[in-house]
């Protein structure tokens, strides 16, 4: 009995987690960063207060300066695109777009990088 309970919880376990990795999969880049900007560290999320609004957050951990853009996918409405964003090595900077009022959301928020 007790190993038959530790097999369901370990299964549990497992779900549970591949459901956050899914989750949070989304944040991903939207396309591919050019060679020699893999440094660059982004994350992108949907702003708590207004499930319309997308952001993307940049550190530039290169030695050259590189500029991005938030890319957010909208439900029902066209994508938008945000303001591009020039950091400078070592600089942390956002960039973020506003689905239309008709949208179903923000459904992911990725970012380009030049």
């Amino acid at each position: 009995m007790n190993r038959g309970k530790n097999l369901l919880m370990a299964g549990l376990a497992t779900a549970v987690s591949a459901l956050f990795l899914t989750v949070g999969g989304p944040a991903g880049p939207a396309q591919a960063a050019p060679a020699g900007t893999r440094a660059v560290d982004c994350d992108g999320w949907v702003h708590h207060n207004n499930p319309d609004h997308g952001i993307a957050g940049c550190r530039n951990n290169t030695g050259r300066t590189i500029t991005f853009r938030a890319e957010v996918v909208c439900g029902r409405a066209p994508d938008v695109s945000g303001q591009w964003v020039t950091l400078a090595p070592g600089r942390y900077g956002e960039s973020s777009g506003v689905c239309a009022f008709y949208s179903s959301g923000v459904g992911r928020v990725g970012w380009t990088i030049q």
